[in-house]
């Protein structure tokens, strides 16, 4: 069955059986697709997790075909934690890698993503509509003025992903007052290939569709990338402010509030 047929219901996680679904969501795709771990993960019952988990909301597409009881009613995740609740976790999830000091400055409501995954069987149709329509719902509902997050390449051959990485910072890097840097000792230097040695077509074939989309939002991304050798990523901090997107793409936040 393709996915724009499937019953999906986009709602927050409520149950512990909802939140040990996303993880177990997690899992197949972080762990078992790509290859990554973490000191948390679960590689009995099959969960990814983390310490920051109890602290976000987890914006979960069901297939209501599927009985929660089985723990994989969820096909499609996202986690997002409000500026506000910072205090409470210690730190944004992304004060790991990146410099975050820009963005905890502004005095703009911030809002972190992360974990966005897909089942593998429902890429490539609404799933992931639907999951950025219940995004923009939060972002309207709440106010957002500042979407940041990781987001990742596979793997940790910085040569085999030299392109990418430079197209990105000779293109989309971000004014001075949004530009958070990677961290060392795992900090990555993007400007790896000179500008007029850049081929777009080859650079955005090899860049993940997650951060194509955030660039089509009007995203932009920090100075420098982390190297994730436990989690076998090469992770870019996006940072989107939501009041300066364009009003092509504006369209998909406001469309809920009858505006644009």
């Amino acid at each position: 069955m393709t996915a724009d047929v499937i019953p999906y219901t986009l709602r927050l996680a409520a149950t512990d059986e909802d939140l040990t679904a996303a993880q177990r969501l997690r899992y197949e795709v972080f762990v078992a697709e790509l290859g990554g771990d973490g000191p948390l993960v679960d590689h009995q019952l099959r969960l990814e997790r983390d310490a920051f988990d109890p602290y976000f909301d987890h914006l979960i597409l069901v297939d209501r075909r599927r009985d929660p009881a089985g723990l994989d009613h969820v096909i499609g995740a996202y986690r997002v934690l409000p500026g506000d609740r910072r205090a409470a976790a210690g730190q944004f999830y992304s004060e790991g890698e990146f410099d975050l000091t820009p963005l905890l400055a502004s005095g703009k409501r911030l809002l972190e993503l992360g974990r966005s995954c897909v089942q593998a069987d429902h890429r490539g149709g609404a799933a992931m509509f639907h999951l950025w329509n219940g995004l923009a719902d939060y972002v309207l509902e709440r106010g957002i003025e500042v979407l940041f997050g990781a987001a990742s390449f596979h793997g940790t051959d910085i040569a085999a992903l030299a392109e990418p990485l430079s197209w990105l910072y000779h293109h989309h890097l971000a004014p001075p007052d949004m530009r958070v840097t990677a961290r060392a000792p795992h900090r990555q230097d993007m400007n790896l290939v000179p500008a007029d040695r850049l081929d777009r077509k080859s650079a955005m074939a090899a860049t993940p569709a997650l951060i194509k989309a955030y660039l089509r939002l009007g995203g932009f991304v920090g100075d420098g990338a982390f190297v994730d050798r436990a989690f076998n990523t090469t992770d870019v901090c996006l940072v989107m402010d939501t009041g300066q997107m364009s009003s092509r793409h504006r369209e998909f936040y406001v469309r809920k509030a009858g505006q644009g």
